[in-house]
């Protein structure tokens, strides 16, 4: 259960949760510029559920593309309202998803994909801000997108995050 309560002598809002109290200030500029939502990333065994269930939702389902560096299979869906989903599922080798499809064989929301036209600045904002972050892997063309490049983020207190730039 969270609780809060503004503490007026700091300016400050005093979040308590199930982990901990953290402190928030809601006056410090935490934008962080040259950063849109994307999509979300869904692992799962198979594609086919997943397609199913989301063309139901009047999603508009993607062509599949193989990412060799990255050893996975990936579709994209879209929506004209709703946020996209990035469907990936493993190829018949060994892969970084491996182990999400393995522990969570019904399928996973496993990243959050941001959009940037300059990386260096929004990973600067990400430090100034306080936010740790570390680079789980580094910038590589990624087919889905037209070659433009990804990275993947641990983000903590957030998870894992891929900024597409």
């Amino acid at each position: 259960m969270e609780r809060s309560s503004t503490d007026a002598a700091f300016g400050r809002e005093q979040c308590c949760n199930d982990i901990g109290i953290y402190d928030f200030n809601p006056q410090a500029n935490m934008t962080i510029p040259n950063l849109t939502f994307h999509h979300l990333g869904l692992a799962v065994k198979k594609p086919q559920p997943a397609t199913t269930f989301v063309s139901a939702l009047g999603y508009t389902v993607g062509e599949t593309v193989f990412d060799p560096g990255q050893n996975v299979f990936l579709m994209l869906c879209t929506h004209e309202t709703e946020p996209a989903i990035e469907i990936i599922w493993p190829s018949e080798t060994k892969g970084p998803i491996d182990n999400l499809t393995t522990q969570h064989p019904s399928g996973i929301v496993y990243h959050i994909c941001y959009e940037t036209t300059n990386l260096d600045a929004v990973l600067a904002k990400f430090e100034e801000i306080g936010n740790r972050v570390v680079c789980v892997s580094p910038a590589k063309p990624a087919p889905l997108f037209g070659n433009r490049k990804v990275s993947f983020y641990s983000v903590m207190g957030i998870g894992l995050i891929e900024i597409l730039s």
